[in-house]
């Protein structure tokens, strides 16, 4: 993943990093930090991104919960337990929740469009949504790079043992997935071949 982003340019790390801040890809967030200590990306850039991206989606999320939340949630009985965990959350800890969800494993994502569905302004939720994505993002960024200040060395040295067998991964991945895409295509091909010929000879199937 880091030579990759090393040989593709810092550009596309800044947009992966964007895209993975959307959905509080915290994974993402510390490779971006860890890149930053070493110089490949700017930690000003990386701390501007990461709170821009979990800003505008938790915000987004939590208008179209304010809008339509319990049509969304209507849709998706399999939210039910954790739409049922997040309001009792809500319900005990008020603010401190909602400054704190984004750290929570499970139900961070779904978590702003169910607080819009609750009886929080949006005034409210736009000022402690704002301190809660300069916490996640300091918190986030800052653990990347102090990783990369106590073990960059050992990081590096292990992903460039393990590079030539991540090649060798991604092209054995690569062919399997062609290949199960293959046989599915065919299989609906023949499938669908197979029923127009059998509603030729019984119109009635």
């Amino acid at each position: 993943m880091i030579d990759f982003l090393i040989e593709m340019g810092p550009h596309l790390a800044y947009f992966i990093l964007l895209l993975g801040s959307f959905v509080e890809g915290e994974s993402v967030v510390l490779t971006a930090g860890f890149l930053a200590y070493t110089g490949f990306l700017k930690l000003e850039w990386v701390m501007l991104i990461a709170f821009c991206g979990t800003l505008f989606a938790d915000q987004l999320l939590f208008l179209i919960g304010h809008r339509r939340g319990a049509e969304v949630l209507a849709r998706h009985p399999k939210w039910q337990k954790r739409t049922e965990k997040i309001f009792a959350l809500l319900h005990k800890y008020d603010t401190l929740f909602i400054l704190s969800f984004r750290f929570i494993y499970g139900i961070r994502t779904l978590t702003p469009l169910v607080i819009g569905t609750s009886r929080i302004s949006v005034k409210r939720f736009v000022i402690l949504n704002f301190i809660a994505a300069i916490l996640w993002t300091l918190i986030s960024c800052m653990a990347g790079y102090m990783l990369g200040y106590f073990f960059a060395d050992s990081i590096e040295r292990i992903f460039h043992q393990i590079g030539h067998y991540q090649k060798i991964i991604f092209l054995t991945l690569s062919v399997l997935i062609i290949g199960i895409a293959g046989a599915i295509y065919g299989y609906r091909k023949v499938s669908q071949k197979y029923k127009k010929e059998k509603n030729r000879i019984d119109p009635t199937a």
